[in-house]
């Protein structure tokens, strides 16, 4: 919480000015009552009627105060809810966006998720109420309390009475009540979870007519959001009658009170008036308070939820800056009995040494979840790794820049993005990449004529997630993405699945042509992407199983050759 109200500073300024006006209208607010008490006690009896409208102008000048006060500041309030949560939101968003692969499994898309619209959204709500309700309510109970000692301290000893009971209710309900909003916050987590998971995956759901399951699971977990939000709601909702209850039950006392004080001679008629409607102001600021407690509870725990990812520290760190690296090294890329677990438990890939010169290339090939894409994450160090070294140019990528680091590769991951936006956008993706660049990138992954067909050619608008292309096309716009900067090492993970073959040779044909230099890995489930490259891997789970040429592993590995003979057949050069 202190981190978010570290974000209020550059608006205590108009906060002020906001509180002074509330203060000020409040104050008319609060003027009512005690001139209506003394037109009816003073200003009534002497039968005057100019005095009385003297004084019901007055009454009408103040409310005119009161709005007028309360709306100018309930507009800065919302103006500055709104730049802090902005700002908040666009902190959190570069965190998260810095934040290590590593970090954010820990956390999870979906809690990221929720952190960033529900949570911020809560935070929002806290800090506009705590400047429209958190002045009012205070003023209205103090100045009320004070007013009405002023009136008749001892109606007001029955009202005082009754605040420490009060207390007790909205401290123990709100203690309750913040654990319970956690819980709830994680439960809207899971809920956002399976919205993705539906949402990405329902050409599958529907292929499998598994909507029924979905429906079903989704319900479930729908059913808990509600379950857990009510309890919540229900908890925190105690304080609304237990407190009108013990109010209604003082407002009893001062009428019985009232009555014999004013039988007696002790007290007037206009003051008992003006003592039940400052009563009800002060009944009134304490739903107010009681409010600002249920928003307070939620804004807490979300606060705690957004100051987690806030405060998470950098755990790639660059140990050594060496850059840029000797050009004289031996190899472009080497792994030295590199082992790495995503959980801590159980390695996903086991003492895995290789070695590639620059401008050869490296196939990997495996089962799916033998480690392949695995390999490429600890290259770009988007994890760390536990044992062992990876070196590029000779010297350990943990002493490297990781800006500087990642500016050496182009990359295609497997089931990468394509984003709504322009065709040259979507290759340049922010790199200010000259058209003409763009252009022969587009070349050389086969897809520029296909773009120039298009209705306004680079400018051409994608849909989200390139539905309007097909997978084919998307694959090839994400390859020229790839060449468009002129890496030095090359990516291809999985990049020419819906390609066919022909294609895919004219890609493969096109990329060894114009990038000699570049040191190329490909991971492939073909056998026909790999063959011609320098070197083929073969792993199985998480071990090196096979390496070496094609010819050489049809020799030595028995799975590579299963896998060659099953996909090309007895044409093995094709």
């Amino acid at each position: 919480m202190k981190r978010i109200l570290g974000y209020l500073k550059p608006y205590i300024g108009r906060m002020v000015m906001g509180f002074t006006i509330k203060f000020m209208g409040t104050i008319m607010d609060l003027f009512l009552p005690w001139i209506l008490a003394y037109i009816i006690d003073n200003v009534v009896p002497t039968g005057n009627k100019n005095n009385i409208f003297l004084w019901g102008g007055a009454m009408i000048l103040c409310a005119l105060l009161a709005v007028t006060g309360n709306i100018a500041a309930n507009r800065m309030a919302s103006s500055v809810a709104r730049d802090t949560t902005r700002r908040v939101r666009h902190d959190l968003f570069s965190k998260i966006s810095y934040m290590s692969c590593s970090q954010v499994d820990k956390l999870s898309i979906p809690s990221l998720v929720s952190r960033m619209t529900s949570d911020t959204y809560n935070i929002h709500g806290m800090i506009g109420m705590m400047q429209r309700l958190g002045v009012r309510a205070p003023i209205l109970l103090i100045g009320g309390i004070i007013i009405t000692l002023s009136l008749d301290p001892v109606l007001t000893m029955v009202l005082v009475l009754l605040l420490p009971v009060l207390a007790v209710v909205i401290f123990t309900v709100s203690r309750k009540g913040i654990p319970l909003y956690s819980k709830h916050q994680q439960s809207v987590d899971q809920l956002v979870r399976k919205v993705r998971e539906n949402i990405t995956g329902v050409r599958v759901i529907k292929a499998l007519s598994r909507s029924d399951y979905e429906k079903e699971a989704f319900s479930d977990i729908n059913k808990q959001v509600v379950k857990r939000e009510t309890k919540a709601a229900m908890v925190m909702a105690i304080t609304n009658p237990t407190m009108n209850f013990i109010l209604n039950l003082g407002w009893v006392a001062i009428i019985i009170v009232g009555a014999y004080r004013v039988n007696a001679g002790l007290c007037k008629v206009g003051t008992i008036v003006a003592f039940l409607t400052y009563f009800t102001i002060i009944l009134n600021s304490l739903m107010m308070i009681t409010r600002l407690f249920m928003m307070f509870s939620k804004a807490y725990a979300s606060a705690m939820r957004i100051d987690e990812v806030m405060s998470q520290t950098e755990d790639l760190k660059v140990l050594e800056n060496k850059y840029p690296p000797s050009e004289e090294a031996d190899y472009h890329i080497e792994f030295k009995n590199v082992s790495f677990s995503y959980n801590g438990v159980k390695n996903n890939l086991e003492n895995i040494s290789f070695m590639i010169k620059r401008g050869e290339s490296l196939g990997i090939i495996g089962a799916t979840g033998a480690g392949k894409s695995t390999i490429i994450r600890l290259l770009m160090r988007l994890y760390d790794i536990e044992e062992g070294e990876i070196l590029i140019n000779g010297i350990n990528i943990k002493e490297i820049d990781k800006g500087i680091l990642r500016k050496m590769f182009g990359v295609v991951f497997q089931n990468d993005t394509i984003f709504e936006d322009t065709v040259y956008e979507n290759i340049s993706l922010g790199r200010d990449i000259p058209l003409k660049t763009v252009e022969k990138a587009a070349e050389y992954a086969n897809i520029k004529e296909h773009i120039e067909k298009m209705e306004s050619g680079y400018d051409s608008s994608v849909a989200i997630r390139g539905a309007n292309l097909s997978g084919g096309q998307k694959q090839r716009v994400l390859i020229a993405r790839a060449l468009a900067g002129n890496p030095q090492i090359l990516i291809l993970d999985d990049s020419s699945s819906a390609l066919d073959y022909k294609t895919d040779s004219m890609v493969r044909h096109a990329i060894e042509r114009n990038y000699k230099q570049t040191t190329s890995i490909v991971i492939a489930q073909r056998v026909s992407a790999v063959k011609n490259l320098t070197q083929i891997m073969v792993l199985d789970n998480g071990h090196i199983i096979g390496m070496g040429t094609h010819d050489e592993l049809m020799e030595s590995c028995e799975i590579y050759r299963e896998i060659g003979e099953s996909q090309m057949g007895g044409d093995m050069d094709a």
